[in-house]
């Protein structure tokens, strides 16, 4: 075929008028701040679960991480149909003679090519993990968190070396009616997408969520995530206490001992890494008392232990600035009935603004960090 007619050919080929810059770039305005919002939230909560030493997170308000996951939940949802929406846009690029031109367009290839599949990674990944679905071998929340990394990496890049056709294309406010069509295809499918997949993280758009069955329901009133037999939990008897640790050494307490201590009763989220959400009303210990009860200083950090025997957060760490708020509990009543073993009886730690997963049921022990 001569040179002149594969020019013909690619023209009738591509001939939609949403191969346009104006189109690209302001879908790709969109997707830009979705993927910011996402990978902002994202890195979010792995430093809540994977702390830095320098990072530290409030125990207030109740719900701030509600918000932040259900954002993160929420702009990776919205983001799916417009990338696909963009790389629809652009695909003709695809068969561009010469491949390459120069360095620049090399670069500019690359950080596509690279932003494309870790998108498309990080995306799909992402709603399984909201589905609760695992069809892999590696474990979700390191191989996730690593390719956010790339991908905003790579859209960071993509994006200065596309700078100038940005501005130049969002400067041009005329765009005819199939232009206009299919924008507005886009952002509805976005939206809908969003009513139909992330309404599990908002209450009022529940009933109309696929997901809403991760947030409606259950036991006591809420769902659960992983349950006592999945834990090898199977029975909790008469002889279980719970140990405190602390300077002034081990203290011992029966679920009796720690129903006769002072009470506090509280309205608090449960919010999930898959993005679910929902408030309970849970009654018990405030962890304060506890570690006053060993004299350990307020705001001590402290090792949660469970009798869970294996799992990734069968120990986890509670930091000083929930220890030290009065409404993070030791949990022995949930909506005033007694904990059921799959919410963790006979106690459980419930804490403000944190992930469902740093919950920990089953408690057997309280060691304060020195």
């Amino acid at each position: 075929m001569s040179r002149l007619q594969d020019k013909a050919f690619g023209l009738l080929r591509f001939k939609s008028l949403v191969h346009d810059p104006r189109v690209t770039s302001r879908i790709g305005t969109w997707l830009g701040i979705a993927f910011t919002v996402c990978f902002v939230t994202g890195v979010i909560s792995h430093f809540i679960q994977h702390p830095a030493s320098w990072f530290s997170w409030p125990s207030r308000p109740v719900n701030l991480y509600r918000i932040t996951q259900g954002a993160h939940v929420i702009s990776g949802v919205a983001a799916i149909p417009l990338l696909i929406a963009k790389l629809w846009t652009v695909y003709p690029k695809l068969f561009e003679r010469p491949a390459v031109k120069s360095v620049l367009h090399a670069l500019e290839r690359i950080s596509i090519l690279v932003l494309a599949g870790a998108a498309f990674f990080e995306l799909a990944s992402g709603t399984f993990n909201a589905a609760q679905n695992y069809p892999w071998s590696f474990f979700f929340t390191t191989a996730h968190y690593a390719v956010a990394w790339i991908a905003f990496g790579s859209l960071l890049v993509h994006i200065a070396v596309k700078l100038p056709l940005i501005r130049e294309s969002l400067g041009k406010r005329e765009i005819d009616v199939s232009r206009r069509a299919f924008l507005r295809t886009t952002w509805l499918t976005s939206g809908v997408a969003v009513l139909v997949f992330g309404g599990s993280t908002i209450p009022f758009l529940r009933n109309v969520s696929a997901l809403s069955e991760r947030s409606n329901g259950g036991l006591q009133g809420l769902p659960v995530n992983r349950t006592a037999k999945e834990a090898n939990v199977n029975t909790v008897d008469s002889s279980w206490r719970l140990e405190v640790v602390g300077p002034n050494g081990t203290s011992t307490f029966s679920r009796e001992q720690l129903q006769s201590m002072r009470q506090t009763t509280a309205e608090l989220p449960i919010a999930c890494v898959e993005g679910w959400s929902q408030t309970a009303t849970w009654t018990g210990v405030p962890v304060m008392d506890l570690l006053a009860a060993v004299g350990a200083p307020a705001g001590a950090s402290i090792r949660v232990s469970s009798l869970e025997k294996g799992g990734l957060y069968n120990s986890t760490t509670l930091p000083g600035t929930h220890t030290s708020d009065p409404l993070t509990l030791l949990a022995l009543r949930l909506e005033g009935k007694v904990l059921d073993l799959d919410h963790g009886y006979p106690c459980r730690i419930i804490a403000p603004s944190r992930p469902g997963v740093l919950q920990t049921k089953w408690v057997r022990r309280l060691e304060v960090i020195t």
